[in-house]
């Protein structure tokens, strides 16, 4: 088992004055694979001085030079690319193959992205008799979920970084391994100390802790819109900046023209993607009336050829959701699908009859669902997928807008023109057109309760400087 005791603080591993420990569960076995200290506030407030106190020197190097110890971490990372993977295969339960890629690649494509990104980012400019200077705005807390432990964190603090901040990072406790791993790298990589510091506890005490403290500039947060609101209702005692990436209940559109089968695969494939604990999944399937039929059964072909099985099964295609807690959450979600009348073409409540341990949940397709039910409201996050019917192109607009949230859509049709037209009138903050690729350069986040402010590329580093003007 591992354990984890100390905190690393000020370019130093510290004991933690909290004295509990949190436990760190394997998603596919149910045991436990590791502890890691409960932080107090004493933890968080001595993470924030040392980031203070390291922003006035770091605030002020070079793009270039931060840049350098970007490389640097970079190698450190790509170094121990597959133990991250076999950590989060283990914490978040995806299987092992597509860890390696995802959960251990994506960071690493991320460091890769912002060294790119300082060789051309302009930070001065000059606009009639002033110029425009774009400055560090400080210190800043990165909250991240347990969905994409590492890659989430790694959202927030390649930006911060680049932008010449220094943070604090407090993982989600469920899966806060990678983290320590950060850690070590950034001390392997040379930063110097309190420009980076890694501290684990509950949301409630550490999470709060920070999104309050005087001393913090900035609260980048990614979880459920709930914690969301609190966070940012916190951090506004302080007036601090807060830039949140939260839910998402978001709609695949198949138009009439569209290659069905093509569009079907790519949103049932999209739906499931890590068990369906992705917050940009499309978890709303909305297809004409006349093609209903098909379509319903489609998607549960699709469904059933999905293996589950456990992280280290090289067959498996599907893991287990990430804890006790989030099965039981996506079961209820189901049974209630069932109870308001949704019709269940596969999958269930029930634990997979061949897999009686792990966290698991059979792939659902619920059909015939309207829009007042809970299941095409709420975020599930869980690999249920609810199959919607529209009359014509207009109604399917206005189902798809139909909620709160505002994170991800899907367009499929053989016309890009139309595939364009109808995604403009989308209100969310990513359209994805017949299945087109993640692209880590483009901007990333949510219009409405999805959140506000974005990730990725250059669009994610405007938000952590602040514009001075010096009028000549």
């Amino acid at each position: 088992m591992i354990v984890r005791d100390k905190f690393y603080i000020n370019g130093e591993w510290v004991p933690p004055i909290g004295q509990g420990t949190l436990e760190v569960v394997d998603a596919s076995s149910e045991e436990v694979m590791a502890c890691v200290p409960a932080g107090a506030v004493e933890d968080a407030n001595n993470a924030v001085e040392a980031a203070s106190a390291a922003f006035e020197s770091w605030g002020m190097t070079t793009p270039q030079q931060r840049q350098d110890y970007l490389r640097k971490l970079h190698t450190a990372m790509a170094a121990r690319q597959d133990e991250l993977a076999e950590i989060m295969a283990g914490e978040v339960g995806m299987p092992l193959s597509m860890a390696k890629s995802i959960q251990a690649g994506l960071p690493l494509q991320g460091v890769s992205n912002f060294i790119k990104i300082l060789d051309n980012y302009s930070f001065e400019e000059t606009l009639g008799n002033s110029d425009i200077i774009k400055e560090p705005v400080g210190v800043v807390a990165c909250i991240t979920p347990w969905n994409f432990p590492l890659h989430q964190i790694m959202a927030k603090v390649c930006p911060a970084l680049a932008a010449g901040c220094t943070v604090i990072v407090k993982p989600s406790e469920v899966a806060p391994l990678t983290a320590f791993m950060l850690a070590e790298m950034v001390e392997e990589a040379g930063f110097p100390a309190g420009v980076v510091n890694v501290i684990t506890g509950l949301g409630p005490v550490v999470g709060e802790a920070l999104a309050t403290h005087p001393k913090v500039d900035m609260v980048s947060f990614t979880g459920s819109t709930r914690a969301g609101k609190r966070v940012a209702e916190l951090a506004a005692d302080t007036v601090k900046r807060v830039v949140v990436e939260l839910g998402g209940k978001s709609p695949s559109l198949i138009l009439d023209d569209a290659d069905i089968d093509e569009a079907v695969r790519g949103t049932v494939n999209d739906c499931y993607f890590n068990s369906g604990q992705t917050c940009a999944a499309h978890t709303r399937l909305l297809v004409p009336e006349a093609a209903y039929e098909r379509v319903a059964k489609l998607a549960v072909d699709v469904a059933q050829s999905l293996t589950l099985g456990q992280s280290d099964d090289p067959k498996a295609k599907l893991g287990p959701v990430i804890s006790k807690v989030q099965q039981e959450r996506v079961r209820n979600y189901i049974r209630q699908g069932i109870e308001e009348g949704a019709e269940l073409l596969c999958g269930g409540p029930e634990q997979p009859d061949d897999l009686p341990t792990g966290f698991f949940i059979k792939p659902t397709v619920f059909g015939n669902v309207s829009q007042d039910m809970t299941i095409a409201r709420e975020e599930i996050f869980g690999p249920v997928l609810s199959i919607m019917s529209y009359k014509d192109e207009e109604e399917a607009i206005t189902i798809a807008n139909n909620t709160i949230y505002g994170l991800s859509s899907g367009v499929w049709t053989k016309d890009e023109d139309r595939a364009r037209r109808v995604a403009r009138r989308l209100r969310s903050g990513n359209v994805i057109i017949n299945g087109g690729a993640f692209n880590m350069m483009a901007p990333f986040g949510g219009f409405k309760q999805s959140g506000n402010g974005r990730e990725h590329g250059p669009y994610a580093l405007d938000d952590y400087l602040e514009c001075k003007a010096l009028q000549m």
